[in-house]
């Protein structure tokens, strides 16, 4: 069972290979209450689909993280620093 002081008599589901309490089942970034199967898994933390694990997990588009760290906006022009 997750390690929650609340809930000791809540409904168990069972998720990434452990128990939790129904209400403690959580995505790890916005805090909603998941479904066990019906969400995805970073690290063996749960992440709702969309928008969490998508935003941070999912593809980041045409340019890379790294490329977009290094381009500057300056009068409608892009210049690579």
């Amino acid at each position: 069972m997750c390690k929650c002081p609340n809930h000791r008599h809540a409904e168990k589901v069972s998720s990434l290979g452990k128990d939790w309490h129904k209400f403690c089942l959580k995505c790890e970034r916005c805090s909603k209450t998941l479904n066990p199967g019906g969400h995805a898994e970073h690290d063996g933390k749960p992440f709702c689909h969309k928008p969490c694990y998508a935003a941070l997990f999912g593809p980041k588009g045409a340019l890379s993280s790294s490329i977009k760290d290094r381009l500057s906006f300056t009068s409608s022009v892009f210049v690579i620093l």
